[in-house]
């Protein structure tokens, strides 16, 4: 595998991200001045991770409100246009004896059952009411706060903060030496699963020097080349999932026990069990292997 310019993207033919908005959406915090109010709607109903769907199509509902799906909800926040049909994200009041026809799945186990526009949106919907719940008071004086009108935020009008959704940024990188990738496997992954690293940039690095701290911190080796690969919101809470390549430099697999319970390199003639297709991960994964298959 040829070494490519840093600043060349790596992904050639990057695989088409699942949480991105689909062309026909048209993201809006509010309704278009003189659109009709009585109007049939999807609706994103949230509660965690979650979203209320139908059971029998695995899809999510459409009506005027939540009334006439006969169940209650807090606070609502416009999202957009889908093909012109207006989408709203709501909070769940309770999960508890939804009516018939209606269920609560998470929005990970959702992934190719929803229609991928569908499943974009709702990947935002979950982030905007999770953001939604958790600042109705200001972070600074503790006044409830006002929602703006014409802006996703949230403003105190005692001390004028205002507060906008926020994303935690974390690198995710592929590490390779020759022919062999490295993997490692974190306590809390399910049993057997490997995955590459990942880490959250802290305050003050530059993303290119979270992904050398981290990988050093982690497993105890040096890399070189690091060059971008993509990136994939990732709504489990709030992440920013950005993508790299790295080559090996020096040093000795040695993980960190606090973080790490098992690293090695592995051949993509012998890999363990990966993470899914939704992750950024796999996507990592996968074209390391097809430029091994191109290469042999």
């Amino acid at each position: 595998m040829q070494p490519h310019s840093p600043h060349q993207n790596h992904c050639q033919n990057p695989s088409p991200n699942p949480f991105a908005s689909p062309e026909k959406f048209i993201p809006a915090t509010d309704p278009h001045p003189g659109a009709p109010t009585q109007t049939k709607t999807w609706w994103f109903v949230c509660k965690g991770s979650n979203l209320v769907v139908l059971t029998e199509s695995v899809t999510l509902p459409q009506a005027v409100t939540p009334d006439e799906l006969n169940i209650r909800t807090k606070r609502s926040q416009f999202l957009g246009y889908l093909d012109g049909q207006p989408c709203i994200a709501t909070e769940l009041e309770s999960g508890d004896n939804l009516p018939e026809g209606l269920a609560l799945r998470n929005l990970r186990a959702l992934y190719g059952e929803l229609p991928e526009e569908l499943f974009a949106i709702a990947a935002r919907a979950v982030q905007i009411v999770e953001w939604d719940r958790t600042h109705q008071f200001c972070g600074h004086c503790a006044t409830p706060t006002i929602q703006l009108p014409t802006e996703r935020a949230k403003r105190c009008p005692s001390c004028h903060l205002r507060q906008y959704p926020q994303l935690s940024p974390a690198v995710i990188m592929l590490i390779y030496r020759g022919s062999k990738l490295l993997l490692a496997r974190a306590p809390r992954f399910r049993a057997g699963m490997y995955s590459v690293l990942a880490g959250f940039v802290e305050p003050g690095e530059s993303l290119e020097e979270t992904v050398a701290r981290e990988v050093q911190e982690e497993v105890g080796i040096e890399i070189q080349n690091i060059r971008y690969f993509g990136s994939q919101p990732w709504p489990f809470p709030k992440s920013l999932m950005i993508g790299f390549i790295a080559e090996y430099a020096s040093g000795t697999i040695t993980p960190d026990p606090a973080e790490i319970e098992a690293a090695d390199w592995f051949s993509v003639d012998n890999l363990p069990p990966v993470p899914g297709e939704l992750s950024i991960a796999r996507k990592l994964i996968n074209w390391f292997v097809t430029q091994q298959t191109q290469n042999n």
